[in-house]
């Protein structure tokens, strides 16, 4: 490394950053094979350098004590043939991100940079995927799921909107009014309010075991004598309410049938 090349501010500190990362993540991607030749165990010591071009180098330590800037992992090539390849590159890639992080901040240290260029340095890293995320591929992993929690919680949240109890929902206004009646009907085709009814859940009780309502049960109202009920009394879940249109109770429907053409069903929040 030039012995004059010192990055003074969080931006150059930043780029000096991406070269290094950039050099070693091609020496453990695209370079990978001639990186693991070069590391033999029969040699000294020997260390990943990344260079802010964007290089990489497998070469000893520093001489001189202490060195000019933070060193590398000491002796990467003595546990080559000792794992399994894909562990070792992983041990090596962690290593070099913990070096990355103690150059930039060596620099920023140096050059007196303050709580909030620091801040603004870290947060200008932790915009990228570490070495051993590209590595192991977790970037992508990453991404992926990020995007599939995404999605998974905007349903999530959906059925929580649709499922609400009518007795949470707000009477509809003058100059909303086609808004509110169209909220309702939706609600209406996935069934009818659990726990409690319109008025206060705190008073309903199971018609089946007589139990108070709970905040955390699923119940279901009968759209013929309007009782509510456990759905584990009357052996109805809320994935089976879904598909109900009309719900008759037992007592309803008498004890031979069949809630199958039935509707009214919705479960507590």
């Amino acid at each position: 490394m030039d012995a004059g090349y010192n990055p003074r501010t969080v931006e150059e500190v930043f780029r000096d950053y991406k070269g290094r990362r950039a050099g070693l993540t091609r020496a453990l991607t695209t370079d990978v094979e001639d990186f693991f030749r070069q590391c033999d165990p029969e040699k000294e010591n020997l260390c990943l350098y990344g260079f802010p071009n964007e290089h990489w180098e497998v070469n000893l330590p520093a001489e001189e004590v202490p060195p000019e800037l933070p060193e590398p992992a000491l002796g990467i090539n003595f546990a080559r043939d000792g794992m399994q390849e894909k562990d070792w590159l992983s041990m090596v890639a962690v290593h070099s991100d913990a070096w990355l992080l103690s150059v930039a901040f060596y620099f920023g240290a140096r050059f007196g940079f303050d709580k909030n260029d620091r801040k603004r340095l870290f947060g200008m890293i932790n915009e990228l995927p570490t070495v051993f995320d590209v590595v192991s591929g977790k970037s992508k992993t990453k991404t992926t799921s990020n995007i599939n929690h995404s999605n998974s919680k905007s349903k999530s949240n959906h059925k929580m909107k649709t499922s609400e109890p009518r007795a949470k929902q707000p009477k509809p206004q003058m100059k909303d009014e086609d808004r509110e009646e169209e909220a309702l009907d939706a609600s209406e085709d996935v069934g009818a309010v659990a726990g409690g009814g319109v008025e206060e859940h705190g008073e309903t009780r199971c018609g089946a075991c007589g139990d108070n309502y709970g905040q955390d049960e699923f119940w279901i109202g009968c759209d013929i004598c309007e009782k509510w009920f456990h759905g584990k009394c009357v052996k109805i879940t809320p994935a089976k309410a879904e598909h109900i249109k009309q719900y008759k109770c037992p007592s309803c429907m008498g004890t031979n049938g069949s809630s199958g053409s039935n509707k009214r069903a919705r479960p507590s929040s």
